[in-house]
């Protein structure tokens, strides 16, 4: 039997042409045929779908739609290598454009095109498909971001296990030299002497402040959360920059919106991230103009239940190439001896805690814009147990103290500034040598490291506790980090006093008058 060939039902011209026509009107994808000319692009050819990618109404007439029109382009380098490209080549495939809509918005394209030998007059003919792919691109820069802030975790999560153990070490010497400094400041001594022990109590604390910088982004420091208003911890934080800033020529506008809901937050870790911020603010627009302005703004975004707030100044902006290192521990643009490196870090580390973002947008030289986001939704307020009463005691001349701290510089230090403010004073080297001094003598305050061999604070403090109550309620404990560790659930259940290391001999002082009633 003769096998039939099928009629091919195009089979004359007319009708190629129309059967191309239907498919350029419907294809999903733009469509594109014209001339690029170095001044003017006109257009042959555009088909309906292309209208509709850059925000044109089918309605509107083909020699409107210029895809590749000099305006067209956000960035003003992109059509000159497109052009080249295609001279060059001849053809381009999925080549990344980012365009400009009708409205003004941004779109992403993909173009394949074939371009003919250039003209005498160096007009171009381009045949183009060109396919949206704005979403996909939308989808790969959330990708990365979050590649990137993952990144940016672990990188602080292991460099933070590092440096909390470089700074406990230097807790201890920080704390016997600001002791120290601080005894010795207030004797009578020469001018000369008298500057140079202000110079080692200045640049002591200055140390201090950093090892706290330290710990606070190495690890969650003591934090008393509360329903905190956003609006209100800036205007605080404004009103401390105030007269800083009226006499820098720094001009403020706060745009803080009104009704925004509460955030569950230390309000104290909060202004030490806004006033991170503005204290950089300000001096990126001194350093560029001598004066500046800057923008406080907070906002309510009720579909992401998040809180929104904006530090935005008219500096110099931020260079693309530090935009990634910005956050990255010890990263300076400052001057040496101007920065530590630290600020955006720990704001970093404390956005983090409370469950936030903190996040750069700056397209230099039009300034910069940090923006802090803290969930809107309402959490439990943290339950503290209350300290014990402590027992008044009768009036003395003067008390008996033991300090029960392993460094012996720190020990003699601590014990000498004691017996200063008229303490009498004794020591122990660890927790074992302290309660054979307690069983041998009565205590009326005892001042105690929580980190010691043999027997430690805790430990110690059980001990007392168990034999002399009375005198457990007046234990002060100093220690180097306590928060997010064993310490911390013990200080909040024995309700004793205590200070970080690195601290002042003014504050254990006053905390010794405290607990003595």
């Amino acid at each position: 039997m003769a096998r039939t060939t099928p009629q091919n039902p195009i089979s004359t011209p007319e009708q190629r042409a129309e059967a191309f026509a239907r498919l350029f009107e419907a294809v999903h994808e733009g469509v594109y045929i014209g001339i690029l000319g170095a001044e003017e692009d006109w257009t042959l050819a555009a088909n309906p779908h292309l209208k509709l990618i850059f925000g044109c109404t089918v309605e509107t007439p083909e020699q409107q739609i210029r895809p590749f029109d000099g305006p067209r382009f956000f960035d003003a380098h992109a059509k000159p290598a497109f052009v080249e490209r295609l001279r060059r080549d001849g053809a381009v495939t999925d080549y990344l454009l980012r365009l400009r809509r009708a409205d003004g918005g941004s779109v992403w394209v993909e173009v394949t095109a074939r371009a003919e030998p250039p003209a005498a007059d160096a007009t171009m003919r381009i045949e183009a498909l060109i396919r949206d792919v704005s979403d996909r691109k939308k989808l790969e820069d959330q990708a990365r971001d979050l590649y990137h802030q993952l990144l940016q975790a672990e990188k602080l999560a292991a460099l933070g296990q590092t440096i909390s153990g470089v700074a406990h070490e230097l807790n201890n010497p920080l704390a016997t030299i600001l002791t120290w400094a601080e005894r010795l400041a207030r004797r009578s001594v020469d001018d000369g002497t008298k500057r140079g022990l202000e110079a080692i109590l200045s640049e002591s604390e200055r140390a201090a402040r950093i090892v706290r910088s330290l710990l606070t982004f190495a690890r969650k420091r003591h934090t008393t959360r509360a329903m905190v208003d956003l609006n209100h911890v800036v205007r605080e934080t404004l009103s401390l920059r105030a007269y800083e800033q009226r006499v820098t020529n720094i001009t403020v506008i706060d745009a803080l919106a009104a009704g925004i809901p509460q955030v569950f937050a230390d309000a104290h870790q909060l202004q030490q991230v806004l006033l991170n911020l503005i204290i950089n603010a300000e001096q990126a627009m001194l350093s560029a103009n001598g004066r500046g302005t800057l923008v406080v703004r907070t906002f309510h975004d009720p579909e992401r239940q998040v809180v929104v707030l904006e530090v935005n100044d008219d500096g110099p902006g931020v260079p693309d190439e530090v935009q990634s290192k910005i956050f990255d521990p010890f990263f300076t643009t400052k001057e040496v001896g101007k920065g530590t490196g630290l600020g955006l870090t720990v704001a970093y580390a404390i956005v983090q805690e409370h469950g936030g973002r903190l996040w750069l947008e700056s397209r230099p030289p039009k300034g910069a814009s940090f923006y802090v986001e803290l969930p809107a939704s309402a959490g439990k307020l943290r339950q503290t147990a209350a300290p014990p009463q402590i027992q008044p005691l009768e009036a003395t001349r003067a008390a008996n103290v033991l300090v029960v701290e392993d460094e012996p510089a720190l020990a003699a230090a601590v014990s000498e500034g004691l017996t200063d403010a008229g303490f009498t004073v004794d020591r122990a080297g660890d927790g074992e040598e302290g309660l054979d001094r307690v069983r041998a003598k009565n205590y009326d305050l005892i001042v105690c490291d929580l980190k010691m061999p043999r027997l430690d604070g805790m430990q110690f403090y059980r001990a007392i506790a168990a034999t002399a109550p009375d005198l457990a309620h007046r234990v002060i404990f100093v220690t180097g980090d306590v928060v997010g560790t064993e310490a911390e659930r013990f200080l909040e259940e024995s309700g004793c006093r205590w200070l970080a290391k690195p601290f002042r001999l003014g504050d254990l002082l006053r905390v010794a008058r405290d607990v003595l009633g």
